[in-house]
């Protein structure tokens, strides 16, 4: 399919990952690309995947907001447009309540809560004045709770609650924003964890396997596409039944 010829679309924390792998997808249905991440190297490494001649990859630290308006402006003025943007950019500090630093809290909610309220709010008013836009938050499963991540599961349910006010805003004016809570999936976060506790998760997934990041791909072309566009304010969980719950059997 080549559903995102003619589109522009953003992409934030594309240096790995999930990032990547949608990156690709919208690379794939013909989208122009503009991807940022703070790993410069590894961003540069996905635009030459993507293909140069159709993205533009820059280093961005999402949770400085002057830093967006930046990468907004200059997307803007090398593609014309923002038809879609993906909020990605993450980062974990796991601990205990009880030990965990005000640093740990301050990361993690700048990166992924105050990085998506940036990256939303330029790319927000780019979207009002064209009358069009799909805005994509990554969530997680973990949204609704998961021991020793308060910061984590803080910021993912903060996601959920400001997309879906995005949604009553934007609606109107031809925008939608919808999440993805991905469950366990093959990515350089998950490979982080420690290994007992990556195994007892996977254990507890109903289809018996980790996700891959095609699997977040899929659904992000889906959300962001026209065949979408009555589809807002929803959160999306894609973890291959773990948020079901345990089965007594």
């Amino acid at each position: 399919m080549q559903r995102y010829v003619g589109r522009v679309v953003m992409v934030s924390g594309a240096g790995q990952g999930l990032g990547r792998a949608m990156a690709l997808r919208f690379a794939e249905e013909g989208a122009q690309l503009a991807l940022c991440d703070l790993n410069s190297v590894a961003v540069k490494e996905t635009e030459q995947a993507c293909g140069p001649e159709r993205a533009l990859s820059s280093t961005v630290d999402v949770s400085d907001g002057a830093e967006v308006d930046q990468w907004l402006y200059q997307t803007v003025a090398n593609f014309g447009r923002v038809d879609v943007l993906v909020n990605n950019a993450g980062v974990i500090r796991d601990s205990r309540l009880e030990t965990m630093s005000d640093n740990d809290w301050d990361t993690v909610l700048d990166v992924s809560l105050r990085g998506s309220f940036h990256c939303s709010r330029s790319a927000f008013r780019q979207m009002k004045a064209q009358e069009y836009g799909r805005i994509l938050s990554m969530s997680s499963m973990c949204w609704r709770g998961n021991f020793g991540q308060a910061n984590y599961v803080a910021a993912k349910a903060g996601i959920v609650g400001m997309a879906r006010t995005i949604a009553l805003e934007g609606a109107r004016h031809g925008i939608t924003s919808n999440v993805i809570a991905p469950g366990l999936i093959d990515t350089p976060m998950l490979a982080s964890m420690d290994a007992d506790a990556r195994e007892k998760l996977a254990s507890r997934i109903p289809a018996q396997q980790v996700g891959d990041p095609a699997d977040i791909a899929e659904a992000a072309a889906f959300l962001c596409s026209e065949a979408a566009r009555y589809v807002t304010g929803v959160v999306l969980d894609v973890d291959g039944g773990i948020s079901i719950g345990s089965s007594l059997r």
